[in-house]
């Protein structure tokens, strides 16, 4: 496979860049090669520098639900950028996407437009420490929320432990009041409430932790989180970022039955623009400048472009339920294949699907980082070999997109049988 002009723009960005990126899983670190450069993308398909076509199961890291460079989604974007991309000011298109979340999805009364999920998190976590007038939030190692300071701690092993910095940068006090639990575990979560009484302000947790694979919450594991926040006085921010209008269009929320303080957005209510949001109750949300003592804002915050494609994008899903029920038909038809395939386990939600290089089950941070990550880079390079586009790491999700058919599935199994044929 000729990769020429993708590595000598690696050389050229190496001499202007960090690393040669602007997001470090790009570089390809972790599997020993220099990075693909794309230069287009259609459908379920992208296309590199070099004119190599693959099946793509990154889209943009989950924005592209309906499948790159959607013609309705280019279309209304085209008419509306004719009027400006930016004002810096009010503009309707933010109040027609505010309203279409808020009139769609019960859990929330209040959204605010942000730029990226980080700064949904960041903001989350900051009205649950004003809105409550406590310092500490828990988190659940394996699960990533962004790279704001507090955030950035490493787990370690142990059922939960106070937080260290986990990127140079980021001081022991901004890491301090994040305390750590394991996903899965509400014994865990109990603990730190019991050893920290009345000074934790959330829990942020993903609903499904699809930053270390796939990992799914266990029965009762979430609502058990819902039992202890009410108790103990503190806000549940359910993390939507990935999951958020996947899964379903009330995301992980209405798909399985929860009931969050605070929810945040990013990827696909952004139509593959950069967007994010957090909402969530009345009284919590009004916490926020300028009704409330929270201060958060944005230039780019609810600019038309960005709002104009995460309008059509979720119209789209609204006007068509039949893209959900598609979808979750291709993610178990792949998962089912690719358990019979390779014999790894395969954990599978609608379109989120994660490949792990063990037989045993992975219901946590520990369970996947035990997984063979040594034979991952050699199935990566033959995926690649074979026209199929997975991230390049073995803690990322699959994900899927409304373009995919039977026959793209079967496509990408047989390229999956030949990379294990090697």
């Amino acid at each position: 496979m000729n990769t020429k002009k993708s590595s000598e723009l690696f050389a050229r960005a190496k001499k202007v860049m960090p690393g040669g990126v602007n997001s470090p899983v790009r570089a390809y670190g972790s599997v020993g090669m220099d990075p693909l450069y794309i230069e287009k993308a259609k459908g379920n398909r992208i296309w590199d520098a070099d004119g190599n076509e693959y099946i793509d199961f990154v889209g943009s890291w989950g924005p592209m639900i309906l499948g790159h460079a959607d013609r309705e989604v280019l279309d209304a974007i085209a008419q509306n950028m004719e009027k400006g991309l930016s004002f810096g000011a009010c503009a309707e298109l933010e109040v027609e996407l505010a309203e279409l979340v808020v009139e769609n999805i019960p859990h929330i009364d209040r959204i605010r437009m942000v730029n990226s999920g980080t700064e949904a998190t960041m903001s989350a976590l900051r009205i649950a420490r004003g809105y409550t007038g406590r310092n500490k939030i828990i988190k659940f190692e394996g699960c990533y929320h962004g790279h704001s300071d507090g955030l950035l701690v490493k787990a370690g092993s142990g059922a939960m432990t106070y937080g260290n910095p986990d990127s140079a940068g980021v001081t022991k006090g901004a890491a301090e009041d994040t305390l750590v639990a394991s996903y899965n575990d509400l014994e865990s979560v109990k603990a730190l409430f019991a050893e920290n009484s009345g000074q934790i302000a959330c829990v942020i947790v993903e609903p499904v932790a699809a930053n270390m694979g796939v990992v799914l919450p266990e029965e009762g594991f979430l609502e058990g989180l819902r039992k202890i926040c009410t108790v103990e006085g503190a806000l549940l921010i359910i993390d939507e970022v990935i999951t958020g209008f996947r899964l379903a269009f009330g995301g992980a929320c209405q798909r399985l039955g929860l009931e969050p303080d605070l929810v945040t957005y990013g990827k696909i209510i952004g139509g593959g623009m950069p967007v994010g949001a957090y909402g969530g109750k009345k009284e919590i949300m009004e916490a926020v400048s300028p009704t409330g003592p929270v201060y958060q804002a944005g230039t780019l915050s609810g600019n038309p472009i960005a709002m104009t494609a995460g309008l059509v994008t979720l119209k789209k899903l609204l006007k068509d339920p039949g893209i959900y029920a598609h979808l979750d038909d291709m993610g178990a038809k792949l998962a089912a294949g690719l358990r019979e395939v390779t014999g790894n386990t395969v954990n599978q939600i609608g379109s989120l699907v994660g490949m792990y290089l063990t037989d045993q089950p992975v219901r946590s941070y520990a369970e996947a980082a035990a997984a063979d990550t040594k034979k991952f880079p050699e199935m990566f390079k033959a995926l690649l070999e074979n026209g199929v586009y997975i991230a390049p790491s073995p803690f990322e999700s699959m994900f899927i997109s409304s373009p995919f058919t039977e026959g793209d599935i079967e496509k990408v199994l047989e390229a999956y049988k030949a990379a294990a044929g090697r």
